[in-house]
This record gives structure tokens, sequence and C-alpha cells, in this order.
């Protein structure tokens, strides 16, 4: 996956100034932002979803980000509020937020929400095809007898897109997780490396605390 590939579809409001701060720290350490999120959880949590070029992303890594965000987040202060601050994976149900995502998770289960709606509808639930001049191909599950299975979704139209989480799902990710971990000469990650990273001391406005 390509370090500087932009994300087409992207945070908006808090999440956004927040994605706007340490998008290029995350770029210049070799990782490469997924989505932010701002939720009223614990008061106020900020979420970091981020990964490797490879895809990966371990507890090691969440760590790294952290230590690399929250001082450009101290200096910058797009968060009005005290808040926890929480670095995270993907996730095996991951959003699909550039072109690579739709084209690298081709044939397996996603929704989609559109902001402009496509044949008369928003909401689509389907199996990814692939990418066809910058609209995500998606097979519908659901068509109706007089609409084509098949729709092309203009990808900057997205408003949201995530995989669904299914045994396939989880099997190709495991397996593609260890490939490239292989392929770094990593060691496959141990259980507790899954769950939660250690949380981090207090700092400026917000608790610091990182997860995977």
């Amino acid at each position: 996956m390509d370090l500087d590939e932009p994300r087409l579809i992207e945070d908006s409001g808090v999440a956004g100034r927040v994605a706007a701060v340490v998008e290029p720290s995350l770029r210049g350490i070799g990782y490469r932002l997924v989505r932010v999120r701002v939720t009223g959880h614990n008061g106020c949590t900020v979420q970091i979803m981020a990964e490797r070029p490879d895809g990966t992303m371990t507890v090691d890594d969440c760590e790294a980000v952290s230590r690399a965000v929250s001082p450009v987040l101290d200096v910058d202060d797009p968060v009005d509020r005290a808040y926890h601050l929480e670095i995270s994976s993907p996730g095996i149900d991951r959003p699909l937020v550039r072109v690579s995502d739709f084209e690298r998770w081709a044939g397996h289960e996603a929704k989609i929400q559109m902001r402009i709606p496509v044949d008369g509808r928003k909401r689509f639930r389907g199996f990814v095809l692939g990418v066809e001049g910058g609209a995500a191909v998606v097979r519908r599950l659901d068509p109706k007898p007089e609409e084509d299975p098949q729709a092309l979704l203009p990808i900057r139209d997205i408003e949201e897109a995530h995989l669904v989480l299914t045994d396939e799902l989880i099997r190709e990710s495991l397996r593609r997780d260890k490939a490239a971990r292989e392929a770094r000469g990593a060691e496959a990650p141990e259980a507790e490396d899954i769950d939660e990273a250690p949380e981090s001391p207090k700092k400026g406005k917000g608790r610091r605390s990182t997860k995977e």
C-alpha cells in the first residue's frame, strides 16, 4: 500500500480537525491514518485508527503512534475539552477509506452509506468486486427485481463504508496479518496484544490511553 495515498472518505467536525493535525506526524513515522472518531465514551474519547503500509498494527505500533501524535495534539489543541486518546488498529470489520481498500478487500461483504443517492438509494450492502473508473463495484445482496444486481458507487460520494464481519473475512484477515509479519520478520502477536496496550500518563487537557 502507498503511504501517501490520500483518503477519499474523510472525517468532519472535531474528528476532521484531529485528522488534519495528526496525519502528517503519522506519515512521518511510516503509518497511514484510517479514521478518527470522537465519542462521548468516558466523557470524551478521541479514537485514532492507524495502520502500517502492510495493513498490520500491533500494540507496540499503537504506543509509537501515541508518542508521535500526543505532542502535536497538545500544541494544536483541536479538541475543546478534556478527552481520552485511544490509538487502535482499523479492526477486522475495518472502514474502507481509500481506493486501494476497495481493491484490496474485493470479494468481501461491505456496508456502504452514500452522501448522494445512486439508483434512488443511499444504503448498499453487498460484495465488493473492485474499482472501476473511481467507483466501487458492488454486487448487491438485496436488489429489487427492476435493479441491476451490480452497482457502481462513486468513492468520492461515499459517506461511510466498512467490511461486514464474517468467518471468511476473519480467516483472510488472520492469513494476511501472518503473511505481513513474516515478510518483515516479526513474531506473531501475543494474545494480550490483540486487546489492549498500556495506558500512558496524563498529558495536557486529556488523559492519554492506547488500545489496539
